[in-house]
């Protein structure tokens, strides 16, 4: 008996230690695949280090040789182009996926997986599809995978830089000068655009199905969706080749303008396009209702998004102005760039679109917020912001040439790209030249038909187009779309980039000394700023003048240190509020005179630059 107890004992710790053992080389497994994966991500980025890297030492050279043949955007692509060549067809790593006899039935792919393995339970989550149609892999698809980042990562931590430093960078004077034609173009014309596109990319697929060219499900929304995402201009090469020739500056501004705002139009009006669902069976058919309600998303989101930027702004242009924290550079900084990143996160909680927010953010940040700022400061947020666009945009741009390989599932259909660039040049001529001419009736300085002819052929397709068209692949429609989106970016970038130079000696666009004297404004601070904008509103509509009117009155005394004081604007029952709001740096300020070497300064760039 006690024998028998004593085998029982012996059999049990022996169990015991078995699964000990067990647990610990399964521990061990663990973290040699922790370690692995980690080294491959390193891997990775400094692969895509090298990319940038190389990217900027080729800018260089061409900057040197004075070679405006391609931007450092294009350059990013090329290369790009070259390592998705080497990664899928030169590379050899053997899978790390363990091919099991296990299968699932479902009509939806989840999220997370909880696996049963020998009594312990396992947590895999989603990485996407890994086999295509045919259920083969592309050629080496393991390390392609591997390089395929999420797409939520370039609308989430990508973009927001660049499109913050786009409202940021803004030259205002002449942004506000031309800001009812920006306007127009942004809005309306980015609306025109994308139903053209739409309408013509429905015909379009009307043929492909009749030829027997279409593989799956092709609705009119998709139609409609394509054309939002592919009317998102982003003419980066362009502007970067005016601001080396000092093209004329109203060229600059509403080609800037129309640029920075078209991207939150089709942002919001793609996410109001997928919002449409129909009470009907069909949910790609016609519903009055149904189209109301993304109308009134769109607007909703827009008003919204513009609304928290401006309180963001606004919020940050206070705590500026009525602190002292302009003694202490650094937390300054710190302050700006954290209050303005914000505005990003906030608006995605509150579930409208934070790029938007941002870029509303910028334009606010730049009009009120950056007077009130130390010289430090102002020089540092400029810099900083203009790095971070820099760096994100390159990446972008590498990205997308990578992007050609190693994305396992395109769908190129050449009616569907020939389709899609005769659209694209309809829908741009379509925004460009009827809103110039009805624009041009109320102008008293006309939009020329050289300068609509310039913006017609601007009309670049960039990283905006790239990050809606990536964000979700998970159909036919959207895969063809994607594939499309970066062949029209690679042509518009390598083609209309590379001609601009051209294009501006056969139009003859003149060539200004504005950048010169907006540095030299830069150094003066606010006093060239008020002069000039005071001139410019004698000479705008009554709309713009109507906002300058306010905006000198009341936004700017009591956001900023600028324009007359709040006690004298205010009515006289709001004067204990005036003084609240006034600091003692608007007294110093406000009781101050120009000099009158710094007046006759002002007085000659004023002259130079009207």
């Amino acid at each position: 008996m006690a024998l028998q107890g004593v085998c029982v004992l012996s059999l049990c710790v022996l169990t015991a230690w078995a699964a000990v053992e067990g647990s610990g080389l399964v521990d061990a497994v663990s973290e040699r695949r922790a370690e692995e994966t980690h080294r491959q991500g390193s891997a990775v980025a400094v692969l895509f280090t090298l990319l940038l890297t190389t990217t900027i030492l080729t800018t260089w050279l061409f900057k040197h040789r004075r070679c405006r043949l391609l931007h450092e955007t294009g350059l990013a692509m090329i290369y790009g182009l070259l390592v998705g060549v080497v990664l899928r067809f030169g590379v050899h790593v053997q899978p790390d996926v363990i091919d099991a006899p296990l299968s699932c039935v479902s009509n939806s792919s989840p999220p997370a997986l909880l696996l049963n393995i020998s009594g312990r339970l396992y947590e895999y989550t989603l990485r996407g599809e890994v086999s295509d149609t045919q259920g083969q892999d592309a050629p080496n698809a393991e390390i392609l995978r591997k390089v395929t980042f999420d797409p939520e990562v370039f609308f989430n931590v990508l973009l927001p830089p660049i499109i913050f430093h786009a409202g940021y960078s803004l030259k205002r004077r002449h942004f506000f000068r031309n800001l009812g034609s920006i306007l127009s173009y942004a809005f309306v014309g980015t609306v025109i655009s994308s139903f053209v596109i739409g309408v013509v990319m429905y015909g379009c697929v009307a043929l492909m199905s009749a030829l027997g060219h279409l593989g799956g499900d092709f609705f009119f929304t998709d139609c409609l969706f394509f054309g939002a995402i592919i009317s998102a201009t982003d003419p980066v090469t362009v502007l970067a080749i005016f601001n080396e020739l000092r093209v004329d500056v109203d060229l600059y501004a509403l080609l800037f303008g129309e640029s920075a705002l078209n991207d939150a139009v089709a942002i919001v009006l793609s996410s109001s396009i997928v919002a449409y669902q129909p009470v009907s069976s069909s949910s790609h058919s016609f519903d009055g209702g149904a189209m109301l309600w993304s109308l009134g998303v769109f607007l909703g989101v827009l008003s919204g998004s513009f609304a928290l930027g401006t309180a963001a702004g606004f919020i940050t242009a206070l705590v500026t102005k009525l602190t002292r924290l302009r003694d202490f550079p650094l937390l300054e900084t710190s302050l700006f760039f954290l209050m303005s990143w914000s505005t990003f996160l906030f608006a995605e909680a509150c579930s409208i679109t934070g790029v938007v927010a941002v870029l509303f953010c910028g334009i606010t940040q730049a009009h009120y917020t950056h007077s009130n700022l130390s010289a430090e400061s102002k020089k540092r947020t400029r810099e900083l912001f203009e790095l971070l666009n820099f760096l994100a945009e390159s990446f972008i741009f590498s990205y997308m040439g990578l992007t050609l390989f190693s994305f396992q599932h395109h769908v190129f259909n050449p009616v569907f790209i020939s389709g899609a660039f005769l659209a694209m040049f309809l829908g741009r001529a379509a925004n460009i030249y009827p809103l110039s001419f009805l624009l041009n009736l109320g102008r008293s300085n006309r939009i020329s038909s050289n300068f609509q002819h310039v913006m017609m052929f601007a009309g670049l397709r960039g990283a905006m187009a790239f990050a809606l068209s990536i964000r979700d692949t998970s159909t036919y429609a959207r895969q063809m779309m994607f594939s499309t989106t970066l062949l029209i970016v690679f042509f518009t970038v390598w083609v209309f980039g590379g001609g601009t130079t051209p294009v501006l000696s056969y139009m003859n666009i003149r060539y200004t000394h504005i950048y010169t004297i907006t540095q030299m404004h830069l150094n003066l601070g606010t006093e060239v700023d008020e002069v000039v904008s005071r001139s410019y509103s004698q000479d705008s509509a009554w709309p713009i003048r109507l906002w300058y009117t306010f905006d000198h009155n009341y936004l700017k005394p009591l956001l900023t240190h600028s324009g007359p004081p709040l006690i004298k604007t205010l009515p006289a029952c709001c004067s204990p509020l005036a003084r609240c709001l006034t600091s003692s740096q608007d007294y110093q300020v406000k009781n101050t005179h120009l000099y009158p070497a710094r007046r006759c300064l002002v007085s000659e760039i004023l002259a130079l630059e009207l």
